[in-house]
């Protein structure tokens, strides 16, 4: 453990840092962007020390394209950006899906379109997290709602990728980074590394799955023989650019790694009523003030709910659907114009549902999120 356990009190940006290193990280890629850049300065200052090796590239492009590199290396390599640098890294988000390469980015969500307010907290890139790339592909993210939970997630974003070999991130809005609060660093931390080869390299076909469709992954320099490209390819890594099932099948895998073994995956927290008459649907920081809500309803005996997505993709929408159908009435609670709110669409009926939002960072009490939702008390 790089750290004694026990209670800190830190921020967000610490937190992820310090869950970086608990997780083995050893490489860190950067352009300085806010929110982000306070997580690189932890890491700049934590990093070296625990023997990672910290890259401050020319652009967000770059770093993504150092991490990806340095994970074929054999590290467990990872990046952190806002907004527009986001933006940026969707074609290498892109390649990695494709190359089945592990790896993590941290994102300190901040207002858009475009530079927006530069320094204030949104939920603006929720969809973009799963869509931003071309083609099918599917990735792990987690939303944090507190500090605690900035170590704990960047930690099981580590371990996802590793297991599935997928790009895997943590949604943090700007308050979630920046915010100072109690953390716990645990004695035991479940560490989870990628499958390594087990047959000689002559054997060895290095996009071969097994049976969890999830292939096992050579270090450069340590004698396997593997062509990476975000062409399509064949089992052997070797580009295949006139037969289209080879596509159907190389992408088919792709996304029923994480499809066929999402109830591994998902996480979310349901606090309150287990049969809910009102039930709000909320993530990251705005999910405090709904919480906040749901007591205020459970104060007057009217049956509420919390339900809190941990992961948003893939989306707990079985789930939801199941503590919903309970409901007479769902409030879904956002820092954004409805991105989230799609998918909450999908399986509860718009009828029962209600938007509460502000786009950007504009306080959301647990007063207006009732009174808005239609919640009269």
């Amino acid at each position: 453990m790089v750290i004694k356990p026990g209670k800190y009190f830190e921020s967000g940006a610490w937190a992820a840092a310090m869950g970086a290193l608990v997780a083995g990280a050893n490489f860190f890629a950067y352009y300085p962007i806010e929110p982000a850049t306070d997580i690189a300065e932890e890491m700049v200052k934590l990093g070296p020390r625990n023997g990672m090796v910290i890259f401050e590239a020319e652009d967000e492009i770059s770093a993504l394209g150092a991490a990806i590199g340095a994970s074929w290396a054999g590290a467990k390599a990872f990046t952190s950006t806002s907004g527009p640098g986001f933006s940026l890294m969707q074609e290498h988000i892109s390649y990695a899906a494709m190359t089945e390469t592990p790896v993590v980015l941290i994102n300190g969500m901040r207002e858009g379109p475009s530079t927006g307010q530069a320094t204030k907290a949104a939920q603006q890139d929720v969809m973009q997290a799963k869509w931003g790339g071309h083609g099918d592909y599917e990735v792990i993210v987690y939303a944090p709602y507190n500090v605690q939970e900035m170590f704990d997630f960047t930690i099981k974003a580590f371990n996802q990728a590793e297991r599935w070999r997928v790009p895997a991130m943590v949604m943090a809005d700007k308050m979630t980074v920046l915010l100072m609060e109690e953390i716990t660093i645990p004695r035991e931390v479940e560490i989870v590394n990628r499958k390594r080869p087990k047959v000689p390299p002559e054997q060895f076909e290095p996009f071969r799955p097994e049976e969890d469709l999830v292939p096992p992954m050579p270090v450069f320099g340590e004698g396997y023989r593997v062509h990476v490209t975000g062409v399509t390819h064949n089992e052997k890594g070797l580009p295949v650019s006139d037969d289209p099932w080879v596509h159907h099948e190389l992408v088919k895998r792709l996304c029923d790694k994480i499809r066929k073994n999402r109830d591994q995956i998902v996480e979310y927290e349901l606090v309150g009523s287990n049969v809910p008459e009102v039930l709000i649907v909320a993530y990251g920081f705005p999910a405090r003030a709904a919480k906040e809500a749901v007591n205020i309803l459970l104060d007057r005996g009217i049956p509420a709910a919390l339900f809190r997505p941990k992961t948003l993709w893939p989306f707990p929408d079985k789930e939801l659907k199941s503590v919903a159908s309970k409901a007479r009435k769902v409030i879904v609670v956002e820092w954004n114009y409805g991105q989230m709110l799609n998918e909450v669409l999908k399986v509860v009926p718009e009828e029962k549902v209600s938007f509460v939002y502000r786009i950007g960072e504009i306080p959301i009490p647990p007063q207006d999120i009732l009174r808005e939702g239609g919640v009269y008390i």
